[in-house]
């Protein structure tokens, strides 16, 4: 039911605003990746193998957009859970020079029974020259979860760039904590990554991920 729901609301949030886009210029992209680890807020969904990934967005000009994104995962235990599928939507506006997003995020594991959940969000970013300076919050009503995050990306050249990042739950799942940072590399129409992940969770492992994927 809460399934129906949630998806139900999405629609008719759509519906609401299809006029709106009507009026907007609408962008359409894509994105495919395959990485070592997939790994999220800092914690491997992949039982530290190989994923493979891939994304469609909808953007509009004045600001609200919507998109899916799946993955394959691992949870390694009795859920049997072998992809998550994301749907989200939202809008982005400038709030006094900061760029702002609000928006929900709907995690679905289409193979597994009831650990589907959503989140609602808000994120702020502002970039100083080269620098970008970014932090998020993200609140799960149904189990009760505040994560909070903040980042920091360098912009190298216009191809090459580094970044780094803080998580952790403020409240719900143990309220851990982890870090991350590396960099992506553009070249020859793909990016290549690296990233370094590590948390204070007792008995998970640290994680360093090589990434490549494609923009379409």
């Amino acid at each position: 039911m809460r399934k129906l729901l949630v998806f139900g609301a999405m629609i008719a949030a759509a519906t609401t605003a299809a006029p709106a886009f009507a009026q907007d210029e609408i962008t359409v992209t894509g994105n495919v990746a395959m990485v070592t680890d997939y790994v999220w807020r800092n914690v491997s969904q992949s039982n530290y193998d190989f994923a493979i990934q891939g994304g469609l967005d909808l953007t509009t000009s004045s600001g609200f957009y919507a998109g899916t994104w799946a993955s394959t995962i691992d949870f390694n235990d009795a859920s049997d859970a072998n992809v998550e599928v994301d749907v989200y939507g939202g809008y982005r506006f400038d709030l006094g020079g900061v760029a702002a997003d609000v928006g929900v995020i709907y995690y679905a594991y289409p193979d597994a029974d009831d650990i589907d959940f959503y989140e609602v969000y808000g994120k702020l970013s502002k970039t100083f020259d080269n620098v970008t300076l970014s932090g998020s919050l993200n609140y799960d009503p149904d189990n009760e979860t505040l994560f909070a995050d903040a980042a920091v990306g360098l912009a190298v050249t216009s191809e090459f760039s580094l970044s780094a990042g803080y998580g952790t739950y403020l409240d719900g799942f143990g309220e851990y904590s982890g870090w991350n940072a590396g960099g992506s590399w553009a070249v020859g129409g793909v990016t290549l990554g690296a990233r370094y992940h590590d948390n204070d969770v007792s008995g998970l492992d640290e994680s360093l991920v090589f990434s490549i994927g494609r923009a379409m």
